[in-house]
């Protein structure tokens, strides 16, 4: 125990020397960011994922963090719940993290859930991501999902963010760690047996959530702090700021990938609106190129969080708290 939580301050210490410089964040141009709206019910405790539905406007999808159950719901533009939807043949280990996508064959919208969070790093054997045809009817029902099983290449991992690149179909997960990382799942994933996940990237400190751009021309990693912009082949475009929330805890683009939405845990927990920059809209590229994100040496060496003045306090209370808590340990144990 007291191993564990020396290892804690050290990690924790090093990450406030890390972050005690913030990191320049760019703001939006075209409009500030707004509260679109506020999660009226009072099931969503933890929300910790966040989808715009991709085949119905003024639709988002959330679903709460570990210990809920299989279970997501459908919120109108007020924030108020349209729908419930039980997840059947689905676990609920630890939901961090979904992605909506559009079939290309059907045009139909298809929801993503993943069960991998893993608070002890590396302590279940595999980790599970569900896909779900999005309802056609936003009332309560019960929805039949495909589940694919995954394993990392070098070890279990802790991750808290997926996104799925529109132009190729590929998923990836991102790690949250002080040292996260990008892996990709195979292009043509398997209901029978493992998928092997491969780090192919960087990822900042403590990422909570991932996503594409709908047109598949950037996408973006949350930490509690920012939000990195990145090209597909994995070059930083920029960091936006992101209004402060008790636990922030997902991120998806708008339909038309001018802003970003973004969401926290907490009984009546707001989802902001957060524009893009002009001049950080990356410029849209051919689709023909279908490489996983990766990242360049350059790239490698700005991996910081974009800290605020608020969020140093925190993590210099939670370095005092693991101070405190290794000297009790060390004087019970003496």
């Amino acid at each position: 125990m007291g191993d564990v939580l020396i290892r804690l301050f050290a990690a924790v210490a090093a990450t406030c020397a890390l972050s005690a410089t913030p990191a320049q964040a760019s703001r939006g141009d075209d409009d500030a960011q707004e509260k679109l709206f506020t999660i009226r019910d009072s099931r969503i405790a933890e929300s910790s994922g966040l989808a715009v539905s991709p085949t119905r406007p003024d639709v988002y999808y959330t679903h709460n963090d570990s210990g809920a159950g299989p279970v997501f719901y459908a919120l109108g533009p007020n924030g108020r719940t349209k729908a419930t939807f039980n997840v059947n043949g689905a676990e609920a280990r630890d939901w961090e993290a979904m992605a909506a996508t559009k079939d290309p064959k059907t045009g139909r919208g298809v929801l993503w859930f993943a069960d991998i969070g893993d608070n002890m790093d590396g302590a279940w054997p595999d980790v599970s991501i569900y896909r779900v045809m999005e309802p056609t009817v936003l009332k309560d029902a019960t929805l039949a999902a495909v589940r694919y099983r995954f394993r990392y290449a070098g070890g279990g991992r802790n991750a808290e963010g997926i996104m799925i690149n529109p132009r190729t179909g590929r998923l990836y997960v991102v790690s949250k760690e002080f040292s996260g990382s990008v892996y990709a799942a195979p292009r043509k994933l398997k209901t029978s047996g493992i998928n092997i996940l491969r780090k192919v990237g960087d990822a900042p400190i403590m990422a909570t959530d991932a996503a594409y751009a709908p047109d598949g021309s950037s996408y973006v990693i949350r930490t509690y702090f920012s939000a990195t912009l990145y090209r597909p082949s994995g070059q930083m475009i920029t960091r936006v700021s992101m209004p402060e929330l008790h636990q922030a805890e997902s991120i998806a683009y708008t339909p038309d990938g001018k802003a970003l939405l973004t969401g926290s845990e907490g009984l009546n927990s707001p989802v902001y609106r957060v524009p893009i920059p002009a001049r950080a809209r990356p410029t849209p590229v051919r689709a023909s190129s279908s490489a996983p994100p990766t990242r360049t040496a350059a790239d490698t060496t700005d991996s910081g969080s974009g800290l605020t003045g608020r969020g140093l306090v925190i993590w210099i209370a939670a370095a005092l708290g693991a101070v405190g808590l290794v000297t009790f340990i060390a004087r019970r144990t003496r």
